[in-house]
């Protein structure tokens, strides 16, 4: 989708800057950065916000060939953002009838191709239409069914559903996931039956099938589980401008990790690592590093590469 963000309060009125956002474009973008392939699944407008959408993505070496240009007059969904308190950003959504609300099983099963390595979705997929939600497990189901590791991060958006809605439909979902990623405050979304506590509900989730859980901890970092090992990352120290984005930096750090073979707790600094550029850069995807830049943060402040 597009993406608007102000200076400051909308109601104060401005100007905004233009750009484009979603968590899974933003993890597309970091792989790609990372020297990854990259192919992204949606639908947009047949407008200029779609337009949009669809060069940036190419721009950034992301296979966008089957991406579903909407020629039924759905809009290209739309975000706008404020800052409010520092760190804290509100953010507005406008994706109610959207080109991406329409997606289908259709749209997204002819990219699972051959050679496809890891499918990842997000929570908020299906939090858009019940379209939406289908296309989801569809595409979790065909992926598993082929031997393709399925990431899911829940990425609980309360302005687009309640909890409970989100827990029933995200069930299906995690029933076909390989590595789930959440936030300690959502980790109960994924769960089947309420837990006493974290470690509880992790041992359920492994129970059920998933092999890796991933817990987002924020400032204080990370927690990787698997049937064998746990590991913890705490976060790089960085001065933080803009929040919005990191868990999805922290995504594809982890799933680059993975893609290269590294071990649980290489992931998790890989993670931690890209996260922290987000946070240090404004805007959801524009600072994330390239494979040559992620030793920057072992340079001390001030440094100047000349």
């Amino acid at each position: 989708m597009a993406a608007l963000r102000a200076g400051g309060a909308l109601r104060l009125g401005g100007s905004l800057g233009l750009s484009i956002a979603g968590a899974e474009s933003n993890v597309a973008i970091g792989l790609a950065r990372l020297g990854h392939r990259v192919r992204w699944a949606g639908r947009v407008g047949a407008d200029e916000l779609g337009a949009l959408v669809l060069r940036t993505l190419r721009a950034e070496n992301i296979d966008v060939g089957h991406a579903v240009t909407d020629d039924s007059g759905r809009p290209t969904g739309l975000l706008l953002t404020e800052p409010r308190l520092g760190t804290l950003t509100r953010v507005s959504y406008y994706r109610a009838g959207s080109a991406g609300s329409a997606v289908s099983p259709a749209d997204v099963l002819p990219t699972l191709t051959p050679g496809t390595r890891v499918l990842h979705l997000t929570g908020i997929t299906p939090a858009l239409s019940p379209s939406a939600a289908e296309a989801a497990v569809a595409a979790a189901t065909a992926a598993r069914d082929v031997g393709i590791t399925v990431c899911l991060d829940v990425n609980y958006r309360s302005r687009l559903w309640t909890a409970d809605r989100a827990r029933t439909a995200l069930r299906p979902l995690v029933a076909r996931t390989d590595l789930l990623i959440a936030s300690e405050d959502e980790l109960s979304l994924a769960l089947e039956q309420p837990a006493a506590d974290e470690s509880e509900g992790v041992r359920s989730l492994l129970a059920e099938g998933v092999t890796e859980v991933v817990i987002k901890r924020g400032a204080r970092g990370a927690t990787a589980f698997t049937a064998h090992e746990t590991a913890d990352r705490a976060a790089r120290q960085v001065n933080a401008v803009d929040l919005v984005g990191a868990g999805d930096a922290f995504v594809a750090g982890y799933l680059s990790g993975h893609l290269e073979g590294a071990t649980v707790p290489a992931r998790l600094h890989r993670a931690v690592t890209t996260a922290a550029f987000a946070v240090a850069t404004r805007g959801d995807w524009e600072g994330l590093p390239t494979q040559d830049e992620l030793a920057l943060l072992e340079q001390p402040d001030g440094t100047t590469i000349r």
